[in-house]
């Protein structure tokens, strides 16, 4: 899920550095399939998918119930099983750790993990222990019935020993806490009910007792570029500026569109293009821009266009061994977009994850070409005049920023 060199703007420098083992000896990946970012790895673990794996989700401070949704294994692992401690898991992150530790000898590990006489020897004692937090925070949850336990072990006597072990399972927990994690995971987590939220007209689980309208924690930080202090209070900042603050002023040299990226609901995240089915719907996106602009710089509809940057002029994404991928796409004429501004949406052009062949034990793997249409114009993103290496940031917050470059386009 975590692939930088795809997600981040201004990406092209990251590659120099993955690519580079003077500066980066070793680099292992762990994922579940050759992405963007670890296509450079030296070594890639597999990792299990979502089907396959524990997962916690959080919720977001809008929603006002209290909510844990839990996700679980539901199909036996589609990666080797391997041993850890003696025991047999899934390939994984998880495993990798374990692995480490055992090889390492770590604390915190081994057979008195978690205290003496309690082990950490499989990933399930982790999560089955976060599972009963959840089923004991606050007012417990009701033990499960009988009904309940037989249909929780029916509806895993699918999956491998190593992945689903009734008797592990109840001694990572305790006798007399198990029904209560199969309660809350036959649910598939714990939400509250929707009456138990509110107050009369207001929300029963409030944020607390203080706003703070003013954040000391960040009025005592320092800009490490100036030395001098972050605003405690909400404050105007110029932007687009870089980290010493000074305005970076592109429009003057004819970058005069702004370039600006969104998601469209059938693709969202970098690994959806392997989802045949909502390529059906959506082949490959467009670089969107206003009719008013269009006329104005000779554009038709369809047209084949580079988009370039004062720091990407040639608008290209220097991938190593002497490629490059052009950052272009079909021109897509609407009256939806403010005039001045061109967008593309996520999830399309990709370089890796399929779209060129890799070798494998020896093996090709064919690309598939699907999966390279479109466009996706990260690296064309401004990069910060200081650092050179880095986008421009959100000092104070810590973030990089999607939606403050100029550019113009080219016919490619």
């Amino acid at each position: 899920m975590g692939t930088p060199v795809y997600s981040l703007p201004g990406s092209e420098p990251l590659i120099e550095i993955l690519s580079d083992p003077n500066k980066l000896p070793l680099f292992i990946a762990i994922d579940i399939t050759v992405g963007e970012t670890s296509v450079f790895a030296d070594y890639i673990f597999p990792d299990t998918t979502y089907l396959e794996r524990w997962e916690f989700h959080g919720s977001h401070p809008s929603i006002p119930y209290k909510v844990q949704p839990i996700r679980q294994p539901v199909i036996p692992p589609i990666p080797e099983m391997v041993k850890v401690y003696g025991e047999e898991m899934p390939i994984s992150l998880e495993a990798f750790i374990l692995g480490v530790a055992e090889k390492l000898g770590l604390t915190g590990f081994g057979s008195d993990g978690f205290g003496e006489g309690k082990p950490f020897t499989h990933l399930d004692h982790l999560y089955l222990k976060m599972v009963a937090n959840v089923a004991m925070e606050g007012k417990p949850v009701p033990d499960a019935d009988e009904k309940e336990v037989k249909l929780f072990m029916e509806s895993r006597r699918h999956l491998p020993k190593g992945v689903f072990d009734p008797e592990r399972w109840e001694k990572s927990v305790g006798s007399e806490n198990f029904k209560k994690v199969i309660y809350v995971l036959n649910r598939g987590g714990r939400f509250q009910n929707y009456e138990d939220a509110w107050d009369g007209e207001q929300v029963k689980s409030k944020y607390g007792t203080l706003v703070n309208m003013y954040l000391e924690k960040v009025a005592k930080t320092k800009n490490s570029m100036t030395g001098k202090s972050f605003p405690g209070i909400a404050t105007y900042i110029p932007a687009p500026a870089d980290v010493l603050g000074n305005l970076v002023e592109d429009e003057g040299e004819g970058f005069d569109l702004s370039l600006i990226t969104y998601r469209v609901i059938q693709h969202t995240k970098s690994r959806t293009v392997s989802n045949y089915w909502l390529l059906s719907i959506q082949p490959e996106n467009s670089i969107l821009i206003n009719k008013r602009d269009a006329d104005r710089l000779g554009f038709k509809d369809g047209d084949i266009v580079k988009i370039v940057s004062r720091t990407n002029s040639d608008g290209t994404l220097n991938i190593g061994n002497g490629e490059e991928k052009p950052m272009a796409g079909k021109l897509k004429i609407v009256q939806g977009i403010r005039p001045g501004v061109v967008a593309f949406s996520l999830g399309f052009g990709h370089f890796a994850y399929g779209a060129k062949d890799i070798v494998i034990d020896g093996k090709v793997v064919k690309r598939d070409r699907r999966r390279e249409k479109g466009i996706h114009a990260n690296a064309v993103m401004r990069l910060d005049p200081v650092l050179k290496n880095t986008p421009l940031e959100d000092l104070t917050g810590g973030s990089v920023s999607f939606y403050d470059t100029r550019v113009k386009l080219v016919k490619a």
